[in-house]
């Protein structure tokens, strides 16, 4: 009788102290954490395309700006030889104000990816690295993000003329003897670099979330992001 007395003092004993140190939590079902997850990405991707779509938000930040397309890069060697410095200049001008134009009409798209994210083990991602569900986005529906964010750049390229900058280069490069034609895909190129740059912003929104507890705006956030600690 007298041990398991002793016992259940111990249970109590634990519990006080850890109350005390602030390692309990509220208990979470894994629909909760999913919930929260895509609640997060949510507001990370409306915060995202905010950050993106204004004036440079692709042009004047390192981290996203969109370059002269690799595949092509002799091509661009060969025409600053030949003094096409602006003109190329205002081509990969062209190639982000295309994509800070899309980004205003980005989250919609995002966020129905989101919607229809299928996610599984809500606390696997919840307890990983601090941008694992923006990884896990990633992941699942790149390829279809894609098909869906294709109109909205193909629309953007057009609003800010990006093929009057790049077919007076291109026109003169295939011109030159013994060069291979160049033709790249520009439609699907600013596509990949615009959704790279947003998912990059909206992995730091995460972050946010996951550490700045002034960053969760929602009872539930708060919650679940509170409990992950």
């Amino acid at each position: 009788m007298q041990r398991k007395k002793d016992s259940l003092e111990k249970v109590m004993k634990d519990k006080a102290t850890s109350v005390i140190n602030g390692t309990t939590s509220p208990s979470l079902t894994n629909e909760e954490v999913i919930k929260a997850l895509k609640e997060a990405l949510s507001i990370g991707t409306n915060n995202s395309a905010g950050i993106a779509s204004k004036a440079d938000g692709y042009l004047k930040n390192p981290r996203l700006f969109i370059p002269w397309p690799a595949e092509a890069q002799e091509m661009k060697i060969k025409l600053l030889k030949m003094g096409f410095k602006k003109k190329i200049e205002d081509f990969e001008t062209s190639l982000n104000r295309a994509a800070e134009e899309a980004a205003k009409s980005s989250a919609s798209v995002f966020i129905d990816a989101i919607t229809n994210m299928s996610v599984q083990d809500g606390f696997a991602i919840l307890k990983s690295n601090d941008t694992a569900a923006t990884n896990y986005l990633r992941k699942t529906t790149y390829t279809p993000l894609e098909g869906k964010f294709m109109p909205t750049v193909k629309e953007a390229i057009n609003k800010v003329k990006v093929t009057s900058y790049w077919n007076p280069l291109v026109t003169a490069y295939n011109k030159m003897p013994g060069v291979k034609k160049q033709n790249p895909d520009l439609d699907k190129y600013v596509t990949n670099k615009a959704i790279n740059g947003l998912m990059l912003l909206i992995s730091d929104e995460e972050i946010k979330i996951r550490k700045d507890p002034v960053a969760r705006v929602t009872d539930l956030l708060k919650k679940v992001f509170g409990a992950a600690k």
